[in-house]
C-alpha cells in the first residue's frame, strides 16, 4: 500500500492539475512528478485514483500536519468538484466503464487460473475500490453496466471465501466489509 506521504503528494499534484483534466476529453494525464523516494510512481490522473487516495487517508493514521494537509487537499477538491459538477459526473461515468472492462478482464484472469492470479488480488481490488467510489460520483451509470459489476461480484463470492482484509490493516477501519466485502477475500483452498 502508498504511504501517507505518497497520497498526500499525488493528491497535491492533482489538485494542480484537476481542472484542466476535468475540462479535457481525456480519461488519463500522465503525471510528470516523481513520487517520494522508495516509492512507485505515481499513477496517472483520474477521478478514480484521485477519490480512492483520498478514501485511503481518511482511513489512515495522518499526524497534525498530515491531517492538516488532508484538510486542506479536500476542501480544494469539493470545491472543484462543486465548480464543474457536470464535468466532474461525466468524467466518473466514463472512467467507470474504463475501470469496470478491467475489473472484468482480471476476474476472466482469476477465473482461469485462482492460484496463479491470486497474488494479484490486492493490487486488482483497488479497480472495485474505484468502482464503488466512482459510482457514488458518476451521473446515471447504465443499468447494463450497474449489472455487470453485480455479477462480477458474485462471481468473485464463487471463486473466493471471507477472509483478512486484503490491504494494510491500519486502513480497514475506512473501508468496513459490509460495504466493501471484496476487501475481505480469501483464496479458496
Amino acid at each position: 500500500m502508498p504511504s501517507v506521504e505518497f497520497d498526500l503528494g499525488y493528491l497535491d499534484t492533482a489538485v494542480e492539475l484537476l481542472e484542466g483534466y476535468l475540462l479535457s476529453s481525456d480519461n488519463y494525464w500522465k503525471l510528470n512528478v516523481s513520487s517520494p523516494p522508495g516509492e512507485p510512481g505515481y499513477p496517472t490522473l483520474t477521478l478514480g485514483t484521485v477519490i480512492l487516495a483520498l478514501a485511503r487517508l481518511e482511513a489512515g493514521q495522518l499526524s497534525d500536519s498530515q491531517e492538516q494537509r488532508k484538510f486542506e487537499l479536500q476542501n480544494e477538491l469539493n470545491r472543484l468538484r462543486t465548480k464543474w459538477r457536470t464535468a466532474w459526473g461525466k468524467k466518473a461515468k466514463k472512467e467507470f466503464r474504463s475501470r469496470l472492462n478491467l475489473w472484468r478482464n482480471f476476474i476472466e484472469d482469476l477465473r482461469q487460473d485462482s492460484p496463479g492470479n491470486f497474488d494479484r488480488y490486492p493490487y486488482e481490488v483497488n479497480r472495485r475500490v474505484m468502482l464503488k467510489l466512482l459510482q457514488d460520483e458518476a451521473f446515471e451509470i447504465p443499468v447494463s453496466q450497474q449489472q455487470m459489476l453485480t455479477g462480477l461480484d458474485r462471481i468473485i463470492n464463487g471463486l473466493l471465501i471471507p477472509g483478512e482484509f486484503v490491504w494494510d490493516n491500519q486502513l480497514a477501519g475506512g473501508f468496513p466489509q459490509e460495504m466493501y466485502p471484496y476487501l475481505y477475500r480469501s483464496l479458496r483452498k
